[in-house]
């Protein structure tokens, strides 16, 4: 997993709903505990210290199958949701119907 720059509590409750898991699950996962956790999320765009528990919640947000998107190009900090070798072998099914594609150019 690529480390984030910072994490923040806005991003890790993003993260959580983003993939339907639990603070408990999150804390157990990250070896954090629960309350700690919450106190975090509540903690809104502050980053996480110290840097060894940003990391343990990242890596516990990649395995559930959140990507934490680091700031550039002029755009903020994000999450969003990686796709699973199911999503990119039906996305692979569905590239490969109906022919060879063609130019999306319209004149």
């Amino acid at each position: 997993m690529t480390e984030p720059a910072f994490l923040t509590g806005r991003m890790i409750a993003a993260a959580r709903a983003l993939t339907s898991i639990s603070l408990a699950d999150l804390a157990i996962d990250a070896g954090i505990d629960i309350e700690r956790l919450r106190l975090l999320e509540r903690s809104g765009s502050t980053p996480v210290t110290p840097r060894s528990d940003a990391e343990a919640i990242a890596n516990a947000l990649d395995r559930f199958g959140a990507l934490l998107v680091h700031e550039g190009d002029g755009l903020g900090a994000g999450v969003r949701l990686k796709f699973t070798r199911l999503d990119v072998k039906q996305i692979a099914r569905m590239e490969g119907e109906g022919g060879p594609a063609l130019s999306d150019d319209v004149p």
